[in-house]
């Protein structure tokens, strides 16, 4: 943050609430100070009166170095009129003086959030190579899983991944093949869920001609398609009991025994499992073989939802508006203030999956450079439906709590400091609990 003020006391107020926030900051006293010292900003805040260069001229100068950096201008009530000139002629919003230091926390958050947003657009790569880049995080429980993954990925060990539907567990799956030593093999997914039961098997395993009514021709199965690679059973809580017997020789053996053959044939997949149900709890309830559960759950890579992965949503939105302009052969594409808030408002029960939706609709109907908020689906315009007292007084009070917590973790970019000053909190306390939050869902 580059603060820009003259009146000392007034930048050194300013300085030290968004050092409390977390934010690294520079101070400048007047406009040629803060031009020799722009290099490495994120967000100027400048006042608007100042001697020798005004806001106005310092404004200009810096969007003719770098049209994207926002600058947020300070300004006494009786300058409203000058403010609305300077915000029309590109600059992010004003903030009346005497500062309500709430009020510049979130409009310095919000800045940032879209100055994020730009870069993402430009795509800036893993510097490291230390994940695929179709894996886009910036959360820490989100990095936790990838790092998982990408450890586990040489052990020819089978891995299960556990998460909510959309929120990437086939692209995790993906990254564990091609960080393997079977990434030269082929990676073959099939949903649990979505083959009919009399097929399952006969896909999974195999069959041979004549072997029952509609068996016309030999066929493989996937499994003997994925040898040599790596097969995604997406879904895998779904799996009927009697399959789940089968593939649990499999695993033990290495071996299929197709429909109608007179023994079993040797295979050579490695196994990552998914699913969105609680296999520990099914298997108490005799609905999934215990045994395959201790199989299956050898490395267990837990993937959290994206409404607790509030640092991960604009890198998101950032990664999907490059993906379909490419797509879609559209031109470079941004998100306006509104459309971010919405944006940021939404539960995305869908998680990623959802959000990748949004955007891809945002920009098929859009008419302009800039997505606005009439651009985005109803459901995300409208924002999280309001619980009714009933339901939320059978809901635990530490849940609501929680929830709340990463709600407005979302509002402030995941930034902790800032976070905790508008929860009335104390850092160590909020960092405590999220601490708490992590381990629980480990």
């Amino acid at each position: 943050m580059l603060v820009v003020e003259d009146d000392m006391e007034m930048r050194r107020l300013v300085e030290e609430e968004l050092r409390d926030a977390g934010y690294e900051v520079r101070t400048a006293a007047g406009g040629d100070e803060a031009l020799a010292d722009l290099e490495g900003a994120d967000v100027v805040v400048t006042d608007l009166v100042m001697p020798g260069m005004r806001g106005e001229e310092l404004l200009a100068r810096v969007r003719s170095r770098d049209p994207e950096l926002p600058v947020l201008v300070m300004t006494a009530f009786g300058s409203i009129d000058s403010a609305v000139e300077v915000i029309k002629a590109g600059a992010f919003t004003y903030i009346a003086k005497p500062c309500r230091m709430d009020q510049l926390l979130e409009s310095v958050a919000a800045a940032l959030g879209e100055r994020r947003v730009r870069r993402a657009l430009h795509g800036a790569a893993d510097p490291a190579g230390s994940r695929p880049p179709e894996i886009v995080c910036e959360s820490p429980g989100m990095k936790r899983a990838v790092e998982l993954v990408l450890r586990a990925a040489p052990a020819d060990v089978p891995v299960l991944l556990l998460g909510e539907s959309g929120t990437g567990k086939e692209l995790l799956a993906r990254a564990l093949h091609e960080r393997s030593a079977r990434r030269e093999g082929p990676f073959v997914a099939v949903n649990c869920s979505a083959i009919p039961e009399p097929l399952l098997e006969s896909q999974l395993f195999g069959h041979l001609k004549g072997s029952f009514t509609d068996a016309r021709e030999d066929r493989a199965g996937l499994f003997r398609q994925a040898s040599g690679g790596t097969i995604l059973l997406d879904e895998i809580g779904d799996m009927p009991l009697a399959l789940q017997a089968k593939l649990l020789r499999v695993l033990q053996e290495g071996e299929v025994h197709p429909i109608g053959a007179p023994a079993p044939i040797a295979v050579d997949a490695r196994i990552a499992a998914a699913t969105n149900r609680d296999l520990e709890s099914l298997a108490r309830e005799g609905m999934f073989r215990r045994d395959l559960y201790y199989r299956l759950n050898v490395v267990a890579v837990r993937i959290p939802p994206l409404r607790e992965r509030p640092e991960d949503l604009l890198p998101l939105v950032g990664h999907f508006l490059r993906k379909h302009a490419d797509r879609h052969d559209k031109g470079e594409r941004t998100v306006s203030s509104e459309a971010l808030e919405a944006l940021r408002r939404h539960a995305w029960p869908g998680n990623a999956r959802e959000l990748e939706n949004a955007i891809e609709r945002a920009m098929v109907l859009g008419r302009e450079s800039v997505l606005r908020l009439e651009d985005l689906p109803e459901a995300v315009r409208r924002g999280a439906p309001v619980e009714s007292l009933q339901d939320a007084a059978i809901r635990p009070l530490e849940e609501v709590e929680r929830q709340h917590i990463f709600r407005v973790l979302g509002r402030v970019q995941g930034n902790k400091a800032a976070a905790a000053r508008l929860l009335g909190m104390d850092r160590k306390t909020l960092y405590r609990k999220l601490e708490s939050y992590s381990h629980r869902a480990d």
